[in-house]
């Protein structure tokens, strides 16, 4: 079976994706990267390739999906399947880099737990039983991250190119999936997506915001599945 490259959002690590990780390790290699090293996402897709298998799929959340779009412009020819999360394909706008800049801000003061909990994690989540959980878990995964992580990404962030193109060109299978209450990357951003990727399939998860891989596991976990099989006998 073809490896599976993850790559988390902005202040994640392989924990968001702990239950797919789980259900999906005992049959192929998963592997989750990071991406908080550089300040570009060029330079940060650049760094994932290096050290890739040489043939993957490869699946991103927010700002991992961002990230996989730049591999795949890079590297289409290796990328065999991609799934996209709660993302956006658009470059940044100038008024949500206007807001960074005073985040950034804050993060240099020390005050990185006040952002997260002030005016991140208020916008991740649907309202569930597991809420106060997952953002616990939110806050325990940015603060092993730390400062630096967060400037890097937060640079890389605003200054990322469109990548609408990229998804025209993409010709392998494709899955896009997103909460249906996610507020930061909302549904019509992945009927957008669903529409430049050729043959690709669009699941909505109820029940989930910007984070379905923790808020519904079970459901985003057969939607990777199913696009994994895909993926196999291409």
């Amino acid at each position: 079976m073809i490896p599976l490259v993850l790559l988390p959002g902005m202040m994640c690590d392989a924990r968001l994706y702990a239950p797919q990780i789980a259900a999906l390790s005992g049959t192929r290699a998963v592997h989750c990267a990071p991406i908080g090293a550089h300040d570009t996402v060029e330079a940060l897709a650049a760094e994932i390739l290096d050290h890739a298998p040489p043939r993957f799929a490869l699946a991103g959340l927010s700002m991992g999906g961002i990230v996989a779009m730049e591999m795949s412009r890079q590297a289409p020819e290796r990328v065999k399947g991609m799934a996209l999360l709660d993302t956006n394909p658009k470059a940044e706008t100038d008024a949500v880099r206007a807001r960074r800049q005073p985040q950034m801000d804050k993060v240099r003061d020390g005050r990185l737990s006040l952002v997260m909990r002030d005016e991140m994690k208020p916008n991740y989540l649907t309202n569930g039983p597991r809420r106060a959980e997952i953002l616990d878990l939110c806050m325990a995964m940015a603060l092993s991250l730390g400062e630096e992580v967060f400037l890097n990404q937060s640079r890389a962030l605003a200054h990322r190119p469109d990548q609408q193109n990229t998804l025209r060109a993409y010709e392998g299978p494709a899955l896009v999936l997103c909460g249906r209450d996610d507020a930061l990357c909302p549904v019509a951003r992945h009927e957008l997506m669903h529409d430049l990727i050729a043959g690709s399939t669009l699941r909505v998860i109820d029940g989930a915001g910007h984070l379905p891989t923790l808020e519904q596991p079970d459901e985003t976990t057969a939607a990777l599945a199913a696009w994994l099989e895909q993926t196999d006998g291409r």
